[in-house]
């Protein structure tokens, strides 16, 4: 890293170590000048790091006001199983915490030292192993800027939550891709075979898996944390998969970093909070890099109002996986979709018959019927269906029997 001194001086000082010097120097030759009559002009882009001219965004989930013009219908009758958001919403002390918040002209706690201490409450682990931070994407994205170098390698198991390879790519590393098996679990002995030869920095696991809401069995984790390699846990539908969460753990494992999120347990996705239990020797240097003021005041207040409401919480998980069951039986019903069981608020269906399953999609859409389609190899054939209210689910099943 350069650091020039311009305090009080006639000329500079440029410090440099000998290697980032030589890394710097070829950037000079990515300027792109466009020579006009009067003076040569420099391109924009050109300050842009090279491999993120590459970059391809990332492709979220529409809104309900973009659905709303899209489809010509309101919002109110647009049915949303696309984005395995919870419809239910955060309990009601949280509308009302956010009524009367009384200092949202003030810096929020760089520290969220409040909803530290509930979230320490509320999973067993002392704050000091806490973090929390602007939705558990904020999360992948720091560790990841705290972790690796430009050029240094993860590992991907696909088909899986596709942040970790937009992350990688974000931050100018590689991703070795370490597909699962037919069944959706875990390769570990290629996994293993990956470490020792790529020597990878991390690998990031999905439990319940997104999309298929598999979960990773004790035996594998515990095979993988015995590698040399950064673990990072994505938990961020562990309340639906009825598996105690990991997060203790990481007072036992030094590679082991594990994720949770309040979009989908306490409805709070437009709020954007999330958590991370870490080793202590790598939480210190997340505080030291993260953003001062990442989570707003907003944020903290509704993320604490949701924990005062455990009985609201734990009644709605029961309401979704009790929904996610009967939408898994009646969708077995359906000729074309093969649903795979899921401890997740989700079921995702392999489309077959010679159906398409994109235009299935697009046909449920024009419905107001919102459903999972993805464009990825492994997947292109299948489409996720979240779980939802009971209506939700007749809507759904409705348009579906109109295919057969």
């Amino acid at each position: 890293m350069g650091v020039i001194d311009l305090r009080g001086a006639p000329s500079f000082s440029l410090h440099y170590s000998e290697s980032n010097l030589r890394k710097s120097l070829p950037l000079r030759q990515n300027i792109c000048c466009v020579q006009t009559e009067s003076k040569t002009s420099t391109m924009g882009d050109s300050f842009i790091r090279p491999h993120l001219r590459q970059l391809a965004a990332y492709q979220p989930i529409l809104p309900f006001e973009v659905l709303s013009a899209q489809l010509g219908r309101k919002p109110e009758d647009i049915v949303k199983l696309d984005a395995n958001e919870n419809p239910y919403g955060p309990p009601p002390e949280v509308f009302e915490a956010l009524g009367n918040m009384k200092f949202p002209y003030v810096y929020p706690d760089p520290q969220s030292r409040r909803l530290r201490e509930a979230l320490a409450h509320d999973s067993g682990l002392e704050s000091e192993y806490i973090l929390v931070g602007c939705g558990a994407d904020e999360l992948i994205d720091l560790i990841m800027r705290c972790v690796l170098d430009p050029g240094e390698k993860i590992i991907d198991c696909p088909p899986t939550f596709s942040m970790y390879v937009f992350d990688a790519a974000v931050n100018g590393a590689g991703v070795i891709k370490v597909p699962r098996n037919s069944d959706f679990s875990l390769n570990v002995d290629r996994i293993a075979e990956v470490v020792e030869l790529e020597e990878p920095k991390c690998i990031f696991l999905t439990s319940p898996n997104n999309p298929d809401g598999s979960i990773i069995c004790e035996e594998d984790l515990l095979k993988i944390l015995d590698m040399p390699i950064l673990v990072v846990l994505d938990e961020a539908y562990i309340e639906f998969s009825g598996v105690e969460s990991r997060m203790k753990w990481v007072k036992k494992y030094e590679n082991l970093i594990v994720l949770r999120t309040f979009s989908k347990r306490a409805g709070l996705a437009g709020l954007r909070v999330g958590y991370g239990a870490f080793p202590l020797s790598i939480i210190e240097y997340m505080w030291r890099a993260k953003q001062p003021y990442n989570v707003s005041v907003a944020g903290e207040v509704a993320a604490l109002a949701a924990l005062s409401n455990v009985k609201y919480l734990e009644d709605v998980r029961d309401a979704l996986v009790h929904e996610r069951e009967r939408i898994f039986k009646l969708l077995k019903e359906v000729p074309f979709l093969n649903p795979f069981p899921s401890h997740s608020n989700f079921i995702l269906c392999e489309v077959t018959s010679g159906m398409d399953a994109k235009k299935l999609k697009e046909d449920l859409a024009k419905m107001g019927v919102m459903v999972r389609h993805y464009n990825s190899q492994e997947l292109k054939g299948f489409v996720r269906v979240s779980a939802g209210k009971p209506e939700h689910t007749d809507a759904l099943m409705d348009c579906l029997k109109q295919f057969y």
